[in-house]
């Protein structure tokens, strides 16, 4: 599919990505869209260093890279945001990593997309994409969404509390005083506190002072 050369507004690329055919043919593609690639790079230092030097609208970056071709590329677009944060980043990759996509997309630093690469071969899907990112906008491809919601289901600490606990921190999450907790669910307040430190050992809350522990439980309760 060919691409109008006003398909984009002129934006200032970055582009990271290890393999030559496919680097190749996004620098084509961005430049018949309208877009500068202003670096084209092949492993995650560069990529940092070509942000830092040019001030990209955008960079798109590859997720495996040299040297291990695990997760280089992700990790360094997360350096490079934290090095130039207003840049907007728009990943692709053959696979969803998640370890670092929770990172990049929680950082609130700009626009921030992850498709998969069979993407790129629907143009019109991927400028838009870029576009989107590059206005500071969110785009996830549906695969990765629901990878994203999966690991967030198993890390979720409050999952590991029992049904009893569940209530006590619902009860906390209202406001509700161990005292007042004790006679909404019956049972005595020494109970209560037993099952609140349950909550707090199981949510990761170490000793501190117990309002503020209370405070990080109920955070934790509207997460999940």
């Amino acid at each position: 599919m060919s691409v109008t050369a006003d398909a984009l507004p002129r934006r200032r690329v970055v582009l990271a990505e290890d393999s030559v055919l496919l680097r190749e043919g996004l620098i084509r593609l961005l430049g018949e869209a309208g877009a500068e690639v202003v670096a084209a790079v092949a492993d995650g230092p560069s990529l940092v260093r070509a942000v830092v030097e040019h001030r990209p609208d955008v960079a798109v970056v590859d997720v495996r890279m040299p040297p291990t071709h695990t997760d280089e590329g992700l990790r360094a677009a997360v350096e490079a945001r934290r090095a130039v944060p207003a840049t907007a980043v728009l990943v692709l990759s053959q696979y969803v990593e998640v370890a670092y996509a929770d990172e990049l997309l929680a950082d609130g630093a700009g626009g921030v997309g992850y498709l998969l690469k069979d993407r790129v071969a629907q143009v019109d899907q991927f400028l838009t994409a870029l576009d989107d990112v590059v206005a500071g906008g969110t785009v996830l491809d549906p695969q990765v969404v629901a990878q994203l919601f999966a690991r967030r289901r198993r890390d979720d600490p409050v999952r590991s509390l029992s049904p009893r606990e569940r209530e006590v921190l619902e009860l906390i999450a209202e406001g509700s005083s161990n005292t007042a907790i004790a006679r909404r669910l019956v049972v005595t307040p020494g109970a209560v506190e037993k099952h609140t430190q349950h909550i707090f050992a199981k949510l990761g809350l170490s000793p501190d002072e117990d309002q503020h522990r209370r405070v990080l439980a109920t955070l934790a309760y509207l997460r999940s």
